[in-house]
Formats: C-alpha cells, sequence, structure tokens
C-alpha cells in the first residue's frame, strides 16, 4: 500500500457549461459531463489528508487555485481564456472526491516520466 491518497475532481455541469461555450466544437456535438468525467486526473497527495473530510476540504482550500489552474490548463492554455478563479466557482465546478487506499500492483519503480534524468 501506498503512502499517498488519490485526489479527483469531477466536473459539474457549470464546468462542462463553460468549456463548451468557450470554444463550441463546429458543427459538432457538445461534450458531455459524462465524457468528461469517465478519465480523470489524479492528484497524489498525503495519506493524512484523507483522514476526514474536514481533512480533504482544508488541503483543497489550501491548492485549490493551483488544482483549478491545471485542469483549465487541459482544456485551454491561453489563461486570458479562462474565467475569473475563486473558491466558489471551484467548488460550484468541481466535486472533490478522495480515496485513501492505494496499492501497487507492479512492483516496480514508480517512475515520473516528465521528470529531466
Amino acid at each position: 500500500m501506498l503512502n499517498r491518497a488519490a485526489l479527483l475532481l469531477r466536473y459539474k455541469t457549470p464546468a462542462v457549461q463553460w468549456i463548451n461555450d468557450a470554444d463550441p466544437a463546429p458543427g459538432g456535438s457538445p461534450i458531455t459531463e459524462e465524457e468528461i468525467n469517465r478519465d480523470r486526473t489524479v492528484y497524489l497527495v498525503s495519506d493524512e489528508v484523507s483522514e476526514s473530510p474536514e481533512e480533504v476540504r482544508r488541503w483543497v482550500k489550501a491548492n485549490w487555485r493551483n488544482l483549478f489552474e491545471s485542469e483549465l490548463e487541459g482544456w485551454y492554455t491561453d489563461p486570458t481564456l479562462w474565467p475569473k478563479l475563486t473558491l466558489k466557482r471551484f467548488d460550484e465546478w468541481f466535486e472533490v472526491e478522495c480515496h485513501s487506499v492505494m496499492f501497487d500492483t507492479l512492483g516496480t519503480p514508480i517512475v515520473d516520466d516528465e521528470a529531466e534524468d
């Protein structure tokens, strides 16, 4: 078992609406909440964060801006296209999940494939 917890952000309707409004697919169907939430980024956090909903909230309140920017950058790399970032908007746009049990089933070193050698 790893000494980390997994934190995920599930997109809510206002976030999906913004994505579709900010850059509508020409002639295509708008992206759905189900499609967006099918494969989420996992943020590894200290396992102490997952000890209670209050600890999760405390961690999110300290880190919401970095999380928000990370998620928006996945859609639009130009920050001038982003809405005003506030904790209130973060809470309106994302549901936070924290999972405390993680097992490494491979038994090989975990490698950051973006880290420089």
